[in-house]
């Protein structure tokens, strides 16, 4: 297949739909329940909610969505240090644009600009390399943010500004990883998901290996999915054929883009560049060992907060927001109760609301908000 229109024929998706009532209904009065399906990644919901496969499926399968989204996951206190980085009089802080709005205690790297900080939305860790070359007066420090799929081009940009003893250049890393958190989701007493949609990208560069051992450890059917509708109703179909059979397993239905072994320059660019950080906190889920990587030693010298005072303070989030039951599938984003109002994309409350990939975006964007509202009041108790 060629052609993007090639993944989103109507009759091949129409085909698919019947296939996969037909699997999941037998499965769903098995289960007294909707089969529960986890998309990690926040493309796939936003793909979701973008072509209206939710509204479309049957009530036997019911879609939860993950935590895949890095901005979503930021905690408050570590936009607290971007700002306080930021803010500082030597630095040019640069960031990518979905980062700008994400708030902290105090404000957001969008309201540190309007007060004056210098900071600067670029489109790759290169672009601030390219900004510190020109600016050799100036501190020009990378907000380092993203899955394992923005490792590589961070690590080799290090590379780079070390092959070319760029001393002013320096890195925010805030890296996270991907099985960890996956681990710890599905070692919760509480988590009932039967199978999950692997993000296409992260694969991408790990590879099938981290994925196919989770599946093995676990039991779980697990189907590494790509981006277009027939994308995810492949794998969709793939995951119910695994649970009907007993046999759950990892599949590669994105082999078009996704090879066995990864992306291997980017990984060893990744294992030169970074380590393991021994845990790392993630906004409304708390720390996870190891779910986090750091500069390593022999490129401290590109490390921010080793180069600056950083305040490291944990902040917790407002409590009424509710990010974190939303991040590990316990409720849908329109049941939190500040959802579409007073929490909304253009006054956001919580990441999830900000974020190009948040899970609360996606509803607010794509779905019926009124319809939603409406339904969240009528489940409300009476008094």
């Amino acid at each position: 297949m060629k052609y993007v229109d090639e993944f989103r024929q109507p009759e091949k998706a129409e085909a698919l739909f019947k296939a996969i009532d037909n699997l999941a209904a037998p499965l769903s009065d098995k289960l007294a329940r909707a089969v529960h399906i986890m998309e990690f990644c926040g493309g796939h919901t936003h793909a979701i909610f973008r072509f209206g496969l939710e509204q479309r499926l049957s009530k036997s399968v019911e879609l939860i969505h993950g935590p895949g989204c890095p901005v979503c996951v930021l905690p408050m206190g570590r936009v607290d240090d971007c700002v306080a980085l930021a803010e500082r009089p030597e630095v040019i802080f640069t960031t990518f644009g979905d980062a700008m709005r994400v708030p902290g205690s105090q404000k957001s790297l969008l309201q540190a600009k309007a007060d004056g900080a210098d900071i600067r939305m670029v489109y790759s860790p290169l672009d601030a390399l390219n900004l510190a070359k020109k600016n050799p007066d100036r501190e020009v420090i990378f907000f380092a943010l993203g899955f394992e799929t923005t490792m590589p081009s961070t690590a080799l940009t290090v590379l780079q500004a070390a092959e070319g003893n760029i001393s002013n250049f320096s890195l925010f890393c805030n890296h996270i990883t991907t099985v960890p958190i996956l681990e710890s989701l599905l070692d919760s007493p509480t988590f009932n998901i039967d199978g999950f949609v692997v993000p296409g990208h992260v694969s991408m560069v790990v590879g099938e290996k981290p994925f196919a051992t989770i599946a093995e450890r676990y039991k779980k059917p697990m189907v590494i999915t790509g981006f277009e509708p027939l994308d995810i109703l492949q794998s969709l179909h793939m995951l119910l054929v695994q649970l009907q059979s007993g046999k759950p397993c990892l599949e590669n239905q994105y082999a078009r883009v996704v090879q066995k072994a990864g992306n291997i320059p980017g990984l060893m660019a990744m294992q030169k560049v970074f380590e393991l950080r021994e845990k790392f906190d993630w906004r409304g889920l708390g720390e996870i060992d190891k779910s986090g990587v750091k500069i390593t030693e022999e490129y401290a010298a590109f490390d921010a907060e080793r180069k600056f005072a950083v305040p490291n303070l944990k902040v917790d989030d407002p409590h009424e927001c509710q990010c974190g039951e939303v991040l590990k599938g316990e409720i849908k984003p329109w049941q939190c109760k500040v959802f579409g109002a007073p929490c909304t994309p253009q006054n956001p409350l919580g990441a999830l609301m900000v974020s190009s990939e948040g899970a609360c975006a996606a509803y607010y964007s794509f779905g019926n908000t009124k319809e939603l509202l409406d339904k969240r009041q009528e489940a409300r108790p009476s008094k």
